[in-house]
């Protein structure tokens, strides 16, 4: 509160809900260069990622109409950009296993925002907390369970049977690590990104004028009121 004052004061006697409201339309953006930056190689540990919380939270806080194509093309470009910086190293990035391996990722990732779609940015703190690490765990799901079904990279370890799907959820590719250490740190950062974004909207929020709160009162009073009409109907 100490730093929105500060800026409240610096702009020359804009009100501290004047300089809240903007950084909260400013938020999706600064979103997106968090994420954009943390994709950077070597910047973060290895399957420690902000691109879990980052499709949730463009699900619960992004406008309706840059909910779904944005955060999408922000992931593609990310993705690009890195298999082109892998290539440089002579890294094979753009075979059909690779690729074929990506769009799982991207499945994961519409199932993330349909997720965050669901929740709205009044939700509680734990609730959207609760939500980003849920997602976290489904992306895990969707794209291991993905990797053993489709096994684009013709792992013989991936034996269409139910010992098989429990090796790609837990142990993975011998001469690997885990995949338990991968659901580790996805577990892990879908929880941490989750609860910073959703801090940065909480504190940057419009608080709701005695207005708003009437209105949102009598609208409950009326729907409570049309009950008995509709029962008895």
């Amino acid at each position: 509160m100490i730093i929105f004052a500060g800026l409240s004061f610096l702009a020359g006697g804009i009100s501290l809900g004047e300089v809240k409201e903007k950084l909260n339309r400013w938020l999706p953006w600064v979103f997106v260069v968090l994420f954009a930056v943390s994709r950077i190689p070597g910047l973060l540990p290895l399957n420690f990622s902000m691109a879990y919380a980052f499709a949730f939270c463009a699900g619960v806080y992004f406008p309706r109409k840059n909910s779904w194509w944005m955060p999408l093309v922000v992931l593609l470009a990310t993705d690009i950009s890195l298999n082109v910086y892998y290539a440089a190293h002579d890294v094979e990035v753009w075979d059909s296993a690779n690729l074929a391996n990506l769009a799982f990722n991207y499945v994961a990732y519409a199932v993330l925002i349909f997720l965050g779609r669901r929740f709205k940015p009044q939700s509680s703190f734990a609730s959207l907390l609760g939500g980003g690490i849920f997602g976290a765990i489904l992306f895990y799901f969707i794209t291991n369970t993905a990797s053993w079904f489709f096994n684009p990279f013709q792992n013989p370890e991936y034996t269409k049977t139910l010992a098989g799907w429990l090796l790609a959820l837990t142990k993975g590719i011998g001469g690997y690590p885990s995949t338990w250490e991968f659901f580790r740190n996805t577990l892990l950062s879908g929880g941490l990104f989750t609860a910073l974004f959703v801090a940065a909207a909480k504190l940057t929020a419009p608080a709701e004028s005695p207005a708003d709160k009437k209105a949102g009162a009598r609208d409950e009073e009326a729907e409570a009121g049309e009950k008995p009409e509709e029962a008895s109907a």
